[in-house]
């Protein structure tokens, strides 16, 4: 399939019980994009360390497509810490190198031939990567078939209402689980039942798609066209570390495949649950999945 799916922003070690992972929600949209069959690309920076080559060659032997500047920072981590459920928590190192994504000649070309973009809040906590994701997100083409999917990712205090309003009005697909929709909602004087929120905020921000994840219980997508609500399935879960961003992916990538909206919420959510059966962030998945959206 034709169109290129790229994710921008953190490219990290996960620091988990069982040892590190690659991790950053960016690239794990990008890595399961590429699963399902589209042209994907992670774009983040490393330092040049141990870490930073570690990841690079992580990234080659999974065949994942990627422009990781090297940048004087130390490569990212994340200290994860899971509670009996497997819900992870996150300690996130400050001045790194994906905080510092320079914009290149090559990162101009990328962004004008990408179909599908995703970026969130945390990635934009620094200048530099913020300038960066911003040129991006304005030297994709214009259609209006590009997705650009905000996934917005409120991590600790890294985020502002400045960055969340300026990145609502670049988007087109807002991804957000229950709790950020608690505070989005906060933040931007939603009220009333969840639905009416969830309308309200499809229509003031000019919203293609709304994507909520609900955890252990349900999911729903909202669009002009209607409203989708599935059941989260029950599964064994090793961990959820990524789950969210290979929902996002799979939807979006049935979305490109000529899927439907129903269709492809139920790709999504079947995909982020077996990624909960899998330690870490970037399993690959089964063969049962990625040929339904072929």
């Amino acid at each position: 399939m034709d169109r290129l799916f790229v994710g921008m922003g953190e490219a990290l070690w996960d620091m988990l019980p069982e040892g590190p992972q690659i991790g950053g929600a960016p690239a794990n949209f990008a890595w399961h994009a590429g699963q399902l069959g589209f042209g994907a690309v992670a774009v983040s920076a490393v330092g040049a360390d141990d870490l930073g080559d570690r990841l690079v060659r992580t990234f080659d032997g999974m065949g994942l497509r990627h422009r990781l500047e090297r940048v004087g920072f130390p490569t990212g981590t994340v200290q994860v810490t899971l509670d009996p459920a497997g819900v992870p928590t996150y300690e996130i190192r400050e001045n790194v190198a994906w905080d510092n994504i320079p914009w290149t000649p090559a990162l101009d070309r990328l962004a004008a031939r990408t179909d599908v973009f995703c970026f969130g809040t945390l990635a934009q906590r620094c200048g530099v990567s913020r300038n960066s994701i911003r040129r991006f997100l304005h030297r994709m083409p214009e259609s209006e078939t590009c997705l650009r999917v905000f996934d917005i990712n409120l991590r600790q205090h890294f985020y502002g209402r400045n960055i969340v309003e300026e990145s609502l009005s670049a988007c087109n697909v807002l991804k957000i689980n229950e709790e950020e929709f608690g505070l989005f909602g906060s933040m931007f004087g939603l009220a009333g039942p969840f639905v009416e929120r969830a309308r309200e905020t499809l229509r003031r921000f000019g919203l293609h798609y709304l994507i909520i994840t609900c955890g252990a219980s349900e999911s729903h997508v909202f669009a002009a066209e209607g409203h989708s609500v599935l059941a989260t399935p029950r599964v064994a879960v090793r961990d959820t570390v990524g789950a969210g961003d290979s929902f996002t992916a799979a939807f979006c990538a049935a979305l490109c495949a000529g899927q439907g909206m129903r269709e492809a919420h139920r790709l999504a959510v079947d995909v982020s649950a077996y990624v909960c059966t899998q330690p870490g962030a970037m399993p690959a998945l089964p063969e049962s999945l990625i040929s339904r959206i072929r």
